[in-house]
């Protein structure tokens, strides 16, 4: 593909001067398979390359994948994007809103005006949040003795709302919800559900919320980086018996797998032979929902976690279901209408259905928006673009 061998070059360059241990990056058309191809090593200080095969934390971009499962169902009638989600879950129904604190530091807590729905869950407009960007979360979670979201308990998942349904966009746990929408649905596991519906007719053999043995022997050490820029491996790893698997960041992929999934979006539902989504459904995933509202840049509230993340600083976004859509021509040569996302180990991908492109990066490090690793990303599509 055009640029391909100037975006190896400044990969390996990358990995060179120590910016990342590893990189795979992957790029395709809806017609062209494209490539895959690693840069650097797994884990520093050990010899195991990066490649087209090496397993990591996609973490919320598995968002992307709840959400066409969601939408599968959706589409047969099986769930409703609009009616109430208390309907399939009753628990959703009895989540308040978050309105401050008493002089005491208790939380003050109402009932919602309006009940969440599927479309509020996958558009980041029920209310809900993550404790690494909001310092309100993190005050009422600890007031009202929740457990973390890394805890993988269910009861992690009743984290006020901020706002009722429908009022703001605020990154948050929607998907996850989303995801105990599709099992209540389905009466499956939701990994499960994943790999027979989604996994197998993609191909996606190395995709899945546990670790196999084959996948454990080909996983990416996730990397923190230091306040002096310094990396160091380290030994996280996802809880991996879960009493809910997170719809909205539980899975380890590779590069290969996800490129087949992203042309499966690129393609309005197709993949080969297979057709997992009609193109109108795909058509509607792709369309910003909320034209009134614009996505917001994410504000740190955990700095061990994540950084502060814009993805395109004065340029306007919305929200599909569910991707970021630039509603103007990125400077990176991405279409008016692009879709993207990202997750937390500093992978990324874009799908450009005005270009017919897609590409995936992938590293593991930590904190989230990584200067060096978005400064990459950004430069490898502006060359897959010509930009």
């Amino acid at each position: 593909m055009r640029g391909q061998d100037e975006v190896a070059l400044r990969m390996q360059g990358a990995v060179q001067a120590g910016d990342l241990p590893g990189i795979v990056v992957a790029a395709a058309g809806r017609d062209e398979a494209g490539f895959v191809e690693g840069f650097g090593v797994r884990r520093l200080g050990a010899p195991e390359p990066m490649a087209p095969d090496t397993v990591v934390w996609i973490a919320s971009m598995t968002k992307a994948v709840t959400a066409v499962a969601a939408m599968r169902l959706v589409e047969a009638k099986r769930l409703s994007l609009d009616a109430p989600a208390a309907e399939l879950l009753p628990e959703i129904g009895e989540v308040p809103v978050l309105d401050g604190f008493d002089a005491a530091g208790q939380p003050v807590l109402r009932a919602p005006a309006r009940p969440v729905t599927l479309r509020h869950l996958l558009t980041h407009t029920s209310g809900f949040s993550y404790e690494m960007w909001s310092s309100a979360t993190i005050k009422a979670r600890k007031a009202l003795g929740l457990p973390p979201m890394t805890s993988g308990r269910r009861t992690a998942l009743h984290l006020p709302l901020l706002f009722d349904p429908g009022e703001a966009w605020h990154y948050g746990i929607g998907l996850d919800w989303a995801g105990r929408m599709v099992e209540a649905a389905t009466g499956q596991r939701l990994g499960v559900h994943f790999a027979e519906t989604i996994f197998a007719p993609l191909g996606m053999a190395d995709t899945g919320f546990r670790l196999t043995e084959a996948m454990q022997a080909r996983r990416a050490s996730i990397h923190a980086r230091g306040p002096d820029g310094a990396l160091a491996p380290t030994e996280m790893v996802i809880e991996q018996n879960p009493e809910f698997e997170s719809g909205g960041g539980g899975l380890y992929s590779t590069a290969r797998d996800y490129l087949a999934f992203a042309r499966m979006i690129l393609n309005g539902g197709r993949h080969g032979r297979e057709r997992l989504l009609k193109p109108e459904t795909v058509a509607m995933m792709a369309q910003d929902q909320i034209p009134r509202l614009t996505v917001q840049p994410m504000v740190s509230a955990m700095p061990a976690a994540t950084n502060d993340a814009d993805f395109f600083p004065g340029l306007p976004c919305g929200w599909g279901l569910s991707f970021l859509v630039n509603r103007r021509p990125s400077p990176q040569g991405r279409s008016a209408g692009g879709l993207a996302w990202a997750g937390l180990a500093n992978t990324y991908y874009w799908i450009d259905h005005g270009r017919g492109t897609t590409g995936i990066f992938v590293s593991q490090v930590l904190p989230f928006f990584d200067a060096k690793a978005v400064g990459l990303f950004r430069a490898f599509e502006a060359t897959m673009n010509g930009a």
